[in-house]
């Protein structure tokens, strides 16, 4: 088999006896997560909202009333001061993520002749073959539904929903039920947390065509059959679920597969085909599994499956939500870091690529978050700062936005740039469409609002202090995690005070924020030539750790380039030299790449590729894991790589563009069509392996850019409607 184009999906020859092997499909709301043997395949059912009860208060702590003597103390040179600025409570992590249960399905054993599992990403559906039979898996967008269609010469099948998955709690309260029904059966599995009133409860219709359906407890047997059809959907709740209504809803759906199908295309096909990537990659590569390509780590083909995967992963994760940290996707109750939406880097640096990916579900998803929390965020504001405004927590589960996760050794309640960093992706997306989005507007000036009652203290040179500091997840070699000036704080309160007084032209508070913004102090280049991640005199670098924050103004802002700033941006790429990769975990090392980018570092994006692509990161899901060696079950690398990849060729901002600011010369020919620019644009780009390069722009609306190439600087003027093609040379 050859591919003269990029394979759109990915496939293997053996089952995925593991979960984290295993393939996906979702649509931002519930997820389908594809295993097992050839005659037991299961489906672990997920959902977005399916978090366990929470222990303990949620509540912000009530520290206000301390905030002024704790800033005296750190002026004053007291730099532990910050680590009594608390209520003295335990760490308490944000509610966990769960999966809900598992569709088994078991069949006679068999020969196990020709099996193939596979995954389209342009269609969602997960399909697995053997002996005769073949089954496919989508989560329709359109219906909000799993479907599961099984084929084959007198299918037999026994049927159940199973809750026993590893770490279930030993204490669920469970109840199974099973009804046969006019063309097949009903089945619902009950799962009630203990010592609550929190549960969920999932249906599954089962429509059998031919054949003899029969009651097995806890499920159905069916025999003789020439097609069974499944249709699921999970729920949590308090009280009671009437089954009833939601087996009707159900039944109320096309049992036609194929119609269920071409009614969710329209919306997932639409979104996935906007960007491709192609790397001109050898055919016969493409042609591999994904397991044997990713035992190739510099092969392009590797590369092209990658980026397709993290497209759609991303789409399949984002709904309701953006992504967790695990996506949409768990086989395991106990699950790393809560399965949380970890916001001091890991969900922003998923996310990277949604305006210029073409992927507004993700951007709308992270909307969704975000604006949902914005009362809570009210509360961080007052009960820890006593200002008005928001403040943004580190963690939340989804549904919860107060700031409760923190210790001394992560005081991430002292983290105050949050809220812009949220924000940030939601600018770029107005940026990209030509639009105001009144909320985004909104939310920033409640950002503002906050800084105008924080920012009232100053240093000998009259410049603002950032009192207390803290830069996720480090602290100085000589001081404590709560400190002053942290790089990422003055960045955040630049950017979002600025901002929110350009969507607020030509009022009396707008002219406040921008005079605020003028207080803050400049960056601090330390002894080593390099940004220092704390611009207080004083305190010094801890340079190995896998967060690099202090970055900030290099990406995603635009405060410090290689255009505007040089200086500044020769000293951050000192400090991205010095930084080292900590617990060598995937967002760090893709944070590396990203900020190398746009810093026009290609050997630097290369490098940090190179240790995702050779650790071992990525399951033979095309899933990744958080540490080398496939080790906790994590999206950050698969979903931050299209991000990468996209940075390398194309970076725009509403007035300027950059083309193959930072490409790895191993990648010497190529085509990115689709992406969009902050300016308004489409894009086609097109490089050969003589350096040779095109570039096709077509604009919605009448602008002028700074054009940026190898051969240097010049002034564009694009029409809207009017394509403009470019000549120019990759290197």
């Amino acid at each position: 088999m050859t591919h003269a184009a990029p394979v759109h999906g990915t496939w293997e020859p053996r089952p995925a006896a593991r979960w984290e092997d295993g393939f996906l499909s979702g649509n931002g709301h519930h997820g389908a997560l594809v295993f097992g043997e050839p005659d037991a395949e299961r489906v672990v059912v997920t959902h977005h909202t399916l978090v366990r009860p929470g222990e303990g208060g949620t509540r912000p702590p009530e520290l206000a009333a301390a905030l002024p003597g704790v800033q005296d103390r750190l002026l004053a040179g007291d730099s532990g001061a910050a680590e009594g600025f608390t209520d003295g409570r335990p760490l308490r992590w944000v509610r966990a993520f769960h999966p809900a249960f598992q569709i088994r399905l078991d069949r006679p054993a068999g020969a196990g002749q020709g099996y193939r599992r596979e995954v389209d990403f342009a269609t969602g559906t997960v399909r697995t073959s053997c002996d005769g039979w073949t089954s496919r898996v989508f989560v329709s967008r359109a219906d909000d539904v799993i479907v599961q269609h099984v084929t084959g010469p007198g299918t037999a099948l026994r049927v159940d929903l199973d809750h026993r998955l590893p770490g279930a709690p030993v204490a669920l309260a469970v109840g199974h039920g099973a009804v046969l029904t006019a063309d097949g059966a009903l089945l619902s599995v009950h799962l009630r947390h203990p010592g609550s009133d929190l549960a969920c409860t999932g249906v599954t219709r089962i429509a059998v065509t031919g054949g003899r359906t029969t009651l097995v407890a806890p499920g159905v047997r069916v025999e003789g059959a020439a097609s069974v059809l499944l249709l699921t959907r999970v729920r949590r709740h308090t009280g009671e679920l009437d089954v009833v209504d939601e087996g009707r809803a159900l039944r109320d759906l096309p049992a036609d597969p194929d119609a269920l199908l071409d009614r969710h295309l329209d919306r997932h096909r639409t979104a996935y085909e906007r960007v491709t990537l192609d790397l001109a990659a050898d055919p016969a590569e493409r042609a591999l599994p994904g397991s044997a390509l990713l035992k190739r780590p510099r092969s392009a083909a590797l590369l092209e499956r990658l980026f397709a995967a993290g497209r759609y992963h991303l789409l399949s994760a984002s709904g309701l939500f953006p992504p967790r940290l695990t996506g949409l996707w768990t086989g395991d109750w106990n699950i790393a870091w809560s399965g949380a939406f970890t916001h001091d880097a890991n969900l922003n640096l998923q996310i990277a690529s949604a305006a210029a990916a073409a992927l507004p579900e993700v951007t709308e998803a992270h909307a969704r978050l975000v604006h949902g929390q914005l009362p809570d965020w009210r509360d961080n504001a007052r009960a820890i700062f006593g200002a008005r405004g928001v403040v943004a927590p580190a963690h939340s589960d989804g549904e919860c936005g107060h700031a409760y996760h923190f210790s001394r050794e992560y005081p991430l309640h002292l983290w105050t740039a949050g809220a812009d960093w949220l924000l940030k992706p939601l600018v770029d997306h107005d940026e990209t469409h030509g639009t105001r989005d009144p909320r985004t507007a909104a939310a920033l000036a409640e950002v503002a609002l906050f800084y105008e009652d924080f920012l009232t203290r100053t240093d000998g040179d009259g410049h603002l202090v950032v009192v207390p500091s803290y830069s996720p997840e480090n602290r100085p070699a000589n001081a404590s995690w709560g400190t002053l000036n942290a790089a990422m704080d003055l960045s955040a309160a630049r950017h979002a005070l600025r901002t929110a007084a350009a969507l607020h032209p030509g009022t009396a508070r707008a002219s406040r924020w921008t005079a605020l913004a003028d207080r803050l102090p400049p960056h601090r280049i330390n002894a080593d030539g390099a940004l220092a991640e704390w611009a207080w005199p004083g305190l010094e670098d801890t340079y190995d750790h896998r967060h690099l924050s202090h970055l900030y103004g290099v990406w995603p802002l635009e405060e410090i380039t290689p255009y505007d700033t040089p200086a500044l941006a020769a000293a951050a790429h000192r400090a991205l030299e010095l930084r080292g990769v900590g617990n060598a975990s995937a967002h760090g090392h893709l944070h590396h790449a990203l900020v190398a980018a746009r810093l026009r570092d290609a050997v630097g994006v290369a490098r940090a590729l190179g240790r995702i692509l050779e650790g071992d990161f990525f399951h033979a899901s095309l899933m990744s894991a958080h540490y080398p060696g496939r080790d906790v079950y994590n999206a950050d690398a698969a979903h931050t790589l299209p991000a990468v990849l996209i940075e390398t060729l194309v970076q725009s901002t509403p007035g300027r563009l950059v083309l193959f600011p930072a490409l790895p010369a191993h990648l010497t020919a190529g085509a990115l069509r689709g992406v969009r620019t902050r300016f308004g644009a489409g894009l086609d780009l097109v490089w050969h392996p003589d350096g040779e390069a095109r570039a096709v722009l077509r604009p919605d609306r009448t602008v002028r850019v700074d054009l940026r190439t190898s051969s240097g600087a010049e002034l564009l003027d694009l029409v809207a409607g009017e394509d403009r093609v470019l000549t120019l040379r990759a290197r």
